[in-house]
């Protein structure tokens, strides 16, 4: 089979996929409501989101719904993970990556608009332990400890929230030292629920996720990795481009930028504490 071939299984695998999440929604919808309306029965839209941005984004297709009646599934994961999904043909309307690199790199393939592309936020990290831990983690130079076994983070291979918990590692002098410690998981979702189940005794992920109520944690400082630039585009086989600049107009809005603030994100414009 050649490499054409193998696009194509692809790009027939992500359209099943996308069929199979509609099939799911509709039938979701059908029986919450007895009589749906036009709105209530149209395709929803489809966003493809970095893991971090789970809580502040269920928020923000929550108000989306309210003033579009328009609604929003989410495909969350790791941006390297989703920038390949897409590449390979999933049709997605809007990705929102953790990297605007990824952004970059699909819009000089014209898999995504260029003229869509922006800037929503800059994310932080974080050294996340359960409330109940005995560790006391103020910096990353405690991860040494001999009682701390397990520290997790999301593969800096494809997740750029791991990529920047490695590089705060490297800069402190303490990235090869960790190695026998280190748990990787494939999003900085998980490498969060490593910590929550006890499978790790700290995990360095966003700050995003911070707000559960059953851990503590310590902001990394910023000077030991580069910033976290975030940003969207619309994807360009969208059937849904309309949808999709909306929702973008409402990540950017000033409610939408409310709601990021809300979870722990620095707006493009803004600059760090």
């Amino acid at each position: 089979m050649d490499i054409l071939r193998l696009k194509d299984v692809s790009r027939d695998y992500y359209k099943s996929l996308y069929k199979i999440l509609i099939l799911l929604w509709a039938g979701f919808a059908f029986s919450a409501c007895a009589s749906p309306d036009k709105a209530e029965t149209a395709e929803p839209l489809l966003v493809s989101a970095a893991s971090d941005l789970i809580l502040a984004f269920e928020e923000m297709g929550q108000l989306y719904q309210q003033e579009t009646g328009q609604t929003v599934v989410f495909n969350f994961g790791s941006t390297g993970q989703l920038a390949q999904q897409i590449d390979q043909g999933a049709p997605v309307d809007l990705f929102a990556a953790a990297n605007i690199s990824f952004v970059e790199e699909l819009a000089a393939k014209n898999r995504v608009l260029p003229d869509s592309v922006q800037p929503y936020a800059r994310g932080r990290i974080i050294l996340w332990t359960r409330a109940d831990s005995v560790f006391t983690v103020e910096t990353v130079e405690a991860l040494l400890k001999p009682e701390i076994q397990r520290v997790a983070l999301a593969n800096p291979a494809h997740a750029p929230y791991g990529m920047a918990a490695r590089q705060a590692l490297q800069s402190a002098g303490i990235w090869e030292m960790l190695q026998p410690k280190l748990a990787l998981a494939e999003n900085v979702r998980q490498a969060l629920q490593f910590a929550e189940t006890g499978d790790a005794d700290v995990a360095i992920v966003a700050l995003s996720l911070s707000t559960t109520p059953n851990g503590r944690w310590e902001l990394i400082p910023e000077d030991l990795h580069q910033p976290i630039e975030q940003a969207l585009a619309i994807v360009a086989d969208s059937l849904r481009q309309d949808q999709a600049r909306q929702f973008a107009d409402l990540i950017n809005s000033s409610s939408g930028r409310a709601i990021m603030r809300k979870y722990g994100f620095l707006l493009p414009d803004e600059s760090v504490d």
